[in-house]
């Protein structure tokens, strides 16, 4: 598993915040565009260049987030989804593969990301002290930056307050 560290409430408009690896090295930046009309984020590689952008999509009974790759083809959406009145899920749907099921707490950042049986990322804020600051674990056969642009739309969908 590859070892990732975020910090919750910086995942918001107009904000900018790097992802870094176990050692505490900057791989990931996730830029928040201000002065949009859709929530709007960029996610790049540590060299500035521009891997994946995640658009608000509004037009449907269900909010929508859309990760398209750097050509502007969308690989993932995100959508959420109601269980009943007093519950709200998410789900991922994956253009190239079997979509993720997204599984426990995403709120409290204690969740999992599963294909079929097969966990391939696990969120948790219980690994730091930090009280803004959660971990994501990756399986090693899996698009890193992908699945890091997922657990950023999903800490910026269920936490559309701040």
């Amino acid at each position: 598993m590859a070892h990732y560290q975020m910090r919750q409430k910086l995942v918001s408009i107009g904000d900018d915040y790097w992802i870094e690896d176990e050692l505490g090295q900057r791989v990931y930046k996730v830029d928040g565009k201000a002065l949009r009309l859709r929530k709007t984020l960029i996610v790049e590689d540590a060299h500035g260049a521009q891997l994946y952008k995640i658009q608000e999509r509004k037009l449907r009974i269900r909010d929508t987030m859309e990760i398209e790759d750097s050509a502007g083809h969308t690989v993932a959406k995100v959508k959420k989804k109601r269980i009943n009145l007093l519950r709200e899920g998410w789900t991922v749907t994956v253009s190239d593969g079997p979509d993720i099921a997204v599984k426990g707490n995403i709120v409290d950042h204690e969740y999992r990301l599963e294909r079929g049986r097969d966990q391939i990322a696990q969120v948790s804020k219980r690994w730091f002290r930090m009280a803004d600051t959660y971990g994501v674990d990756v399986a090693p056969d899996q698009n890193q930056a992908l699945i890091l642009a997922i657990a950023a739309v999903l800490d910026s969908t269920a936490h559309e307050r701040r």
